[in-house]
């Protein structure tokens, strides 16, 4: 929650995003460097993480939840090409990732997996405007990286 005050303001995400997401395409495969395919992985998932963060305090404030539209929005492309961004080959360097993620790959999908629902039901919330129904999605939604996390990250 501290973070807050230093994230960029709403109205950049978008661009952020279409910056963000068009330099990691290339990358996302086996033919891409390892070693940007990983930058790109982090700076993706530390996005996540300052997202998910701006939400638990717009959840605690009782805000607006609609000012969150664009912050789900930009998760939700991210986890489109998730799985994608950990190709055989990036599986050591400056990662966090476990080796499960290659050696338990159903596993791992279905964790992924598991994201999908519970952020359309995290944007339903955030369209709602009720921030009642919004915290508890956003306790949700954590619940659901923590359980990737646990089994697949590093701490």
């Amino acid at each position: 929650m501290r973070l807050l005050p230093r994230l960029l303001p709403l109205a950049a995400f978008p661009a952020l995003l279409a910056f963000g997401l068009g330099a990691a395409q290339p990358a996302l495969g086996q033919g891409g460097d390892p070693a940007q395919i990983i930058r790109d992985r982090r700076e993706g998932l530390r996005a996540i993480g300052q997202h998910m963060e701006a939400m638990q305090a717009l959840a605690q404030s009782r805000g607006d939840t609609r000012q969150a539209l664009e912050r789900v929005d930009a998760i939700q492309a991210f986890f489109r090409t998730f799985t994608d961004r950990f190709p055989p080959n990036t599986q050591q360097g400056d990662t966090r990732a476990l080796p499960a993620i290659w050696t338990d790959q159903a596993g791992f999908q279905r964790a992924a997996a598991a994201m999908t629902p519970v952020l359309a039901q995290l944007r339903q919330a955030a369209a709602s405007g009720d921030p009642t129904a919004f915290g508890n999605a956003v306790r949700e939604t954590g619940a659901t990286c923590g359980n990737c996390h646990r089994a697949y990250r590093a701490r």
